[in-house]
């Protein structure tokens, strides 16, 4: 078996590891020396004590999907009596709400609605574009690309170019989960399959369309199964071309579990407790050499855990979320604005640093 202190050496020297040394640090390596490692590959990625934080607001285009995930309260059926499309009229409230608080992106998510097809998204992208030239659009994610390329009969690369074109600005790592078949053919078998997903972003990447990259831990999968979707990312990000965005951060939670199909059909409930999530966090930090950015989901582990996180490998804290209605629906409720967000960063012994979505400061 390979010597501990051998892959503390290689971690400290932001070398790659392979997925065996992954698998035995994230098992068998102190939390507290995980913790060391990962703060200190964090110093040497972003000297000066600086998190970054964002004013984002989570707009849902719409909550009808055909996908069904086990762990998803959200989704609802085309006939359901709660079922909408956002309207116009409705992008306009909340986008000038979150204009008055001095923010200028939108997180455009929701579900996969059959009657909505890459013109409605190309529409909708350049009516808001016009009417708010300033705004940012942070949408969709790997699995509408795979979905829109399958029902309009092209490629991911196609399909992502009509969307930039019409004002796509970065595209979210939505639906990634765990990047497992086992896992996701049990909880979210109607959704992209993890090579799709990866494809998809491995597009997006050469069209140099910035992205993020995500995790939800904590249901099903296992502790190789979340190594495992660690590499899967730093290998996409190693082929990127030269001088595009790549993934430019990665944001690991907890999966949520309150009332969900997945709690109630298989009585699988959130097996991360903070010791658990802060170990992730320090092992991802570590496990991706070559992301810059790992950040920490204050919105659903709370403060303490998300401060603890940050001497733990991850440099920023994420959005204010003025509007967030998919982990709040399986229970979630932590909510902070501002003036938290920059204290809490202050609380934990950083800087804050307000960023726009490629992590570039914005004071």
């Amino acid at each position: 078996m390979q010597n501990l202190e051998s892959l503390y050496r290689k971690a400290l020297a932001c070398e790659p590891l392979t997925f065996e040394e992954s698998v035995i640090l994230y098992n068998e390596a102190p939390l507290s020396m995980l913790v060391f490692i990962a703060d200190e590959i964090r110093k040497q990625l972003h000297p000066g004590n600086r998190v970054g934080w964002i004013i984002d607001r989570n707009i849902n285009i719409t909550n009808i999907c055909f996908s069904q995930c086990l762990f998803c309260n959200f989704c609802r059926r085309k006939d359901s009596a709660d079922a909408y499309v956002t309207t116009m009229d409705e992008y306009r409230q909340k986008i000038n709400e979150l204009f008055s608080l001095g923010g200028d992106q939108i997180l455009l998510q929701g579900g996969m609605n059959p009657d909505l097809d890459l013109s409605f998204y190309k529409n909708l992208f350049i009516s808001l574009k016009k009417e708010f030239p300033s705004l940012k659009l942070h949408a969709l994610g790997p699995p509408e690309i795979v979905y829109l390329s399958k029902k309009e009969k092209m490629t991911y690369a196609e399909v992502l170019k009509e969307l930039i074109d019409s004002g796509l600005d970065s595209l979210p790592g939505a639906g990634a989960e765990i990047l497992s078949e086992r896992v996701r053919r049990i909880v979210s078998p109607a959704k992209a399959k993890v090579v799709e997903w990866l494809d998809v972003m491995r597009e997006a990447h050469r069209l140099n369309l910035p992205t993020s990259s995500t995790m939800m831990a904590g249901h099903i999968e296992t502790r190789e199964e979340r190594i495992m979707h660690l590499i899967h990312l730093r290998q996409v990000q190693s082929e990127k071309p030269e001088g595009t965005f790549g993934f430019i951060t990665f944001v690991p939670w907890p999966f949520q579990d309150k009332n969900t199909r997945l709690a109630k059909e298989m009585g699988i409930k959130n097996n991360i407790n903070a010791t658990e999530y802060i170990r992730l966090v320090a092992i991802s930090r570590i496990v991706l050499n070559n992301i810059p950015n790992i950040q920490a989901s204050l919105l659903t582990v709370g403060k303490e855990t998300a401060m603890l996180s940050l001497h733990a490998g991850a440099n920023d804290l994420g959005s204010v979320m003025m509007e967030e209605n998919v982990v709040s629906a399986a229970g979630n409720t932590n909510r902070f604005n501002a003036a938290d967000i920059q204290e809490i960063i202050r609380e934990a012994g950083f800087v804050p640093v307000r960023r726009n979505q490629k992590y570039e400061p914005l004071e």
